[in-house]
């Protein structure tokens, strides 16, 4: 059973509406219903809340939902965050430290120049994109 059906059943057994859910667990009426549609998962938080809340091990919620233990994976694992996060960083180091030793090749040739925007921007976009994931 896929995971949103599990706790739209869930929640229905206990008696309850979207509403009081929401509340509980102090998450928006929308953010209920698109995990119970399956447009978004909850945080590992929320799922352990939702657990107690429906009287529902983990274990049940969770076995043979792959996507959820997925995305639960990717939000919680801050060592593979780090890795991201530094890899971007040492990739912007470069890049600047080559720009600056290649500045004159790179201002002679308007392709080079149109290029490296390019690049500079694309990483730019990653480092923010990886710090905005971290907070």
């Amino acid at each position: 059973m896929k995971i949103g059906k599990k706790l739209k059943t869930a929640r229905n057994t206990a008696g309850y509406t979207q509403e009081e859910i929401s509340e509980i667990i102090q998450v928006s009426r929308q953010t209920i219903s698109n995990w119970e549609n399956e447009k978004s998962y909850p945080d590992i938080v929320s799922v352990i809340r939702l657990s107690d809340l429906y009287h529902i091990s983990l274990d049940e919620l969770l076995k043979g939902e792959p996507e959820l233990v997925k995305h639960l994976d990717d939000s919680t694992n801050t060592v593979k965050s780090n890795k991201k996060l530094l890899l971007a960083v040492g990739i912007n180091v470069i890049l600047l430290f080559l720009f600056v030793l290649l500045n004159g090749i790179i201002a002679d040739n308007q392709y080079l120049m149109v290029g490296t925007v390019v690049v500079s921007i694309i990483s730019t976009a990653a480092l923010f994109y990886q710090i905005i994931r971290k907070l």
